[in-house]
């Protein structure tokens, strides 16, 4: 009987869902959450170039999806479209400690 052996690859889109829902239900802990879920993303991810590739996927479709809902929201397009900016700019403050974490743990996988 021979052995069977098992090898991980890194996924990216394990690792973004991952990071995505993590950052989601740790948004409470405002650097740490962030930092944890792309350490643990980054891990999944394996390897740094990938996990920089799974944290800035998600941060733009969010950024860009919220900028796009808050515009059409608006009843007037100019205002609604300067209303909307603010959702880029606070999915940018988030993104600083999920690329750090990413690389930490794309470095750790």
């Amino acid at each position: 009987m021979g052995t069977i052996t098992f090898t991980h690859r890194g996924d990216i889109a394990a690792g973004m869902s991952l990071m995505l829902m993590l950052s989601i239900l740790l948004s409470w802990i405002p650097g740490l959450g962030t930092l944890c879920a792309g350490v643990v993303g980054g891990k999944i991810a394996n390897g740094p170039l990938a996990a920089l590739c799974a944290a800035l996927l998600p941060a733009l479709l969010i950024g860009s999806l919220l900028f796009f809902t808050a515009s059409l929201f608006a009843g007037l397009p100019l205002i609604g479209v300067v209303a909307s900016m603010g959702a880029p700019v606070l999915v940018a403050l988030q993104v600083g400690g999920l690329l750090l974490g990413a690389v930490i743990g794309g470095l750790l996988g």
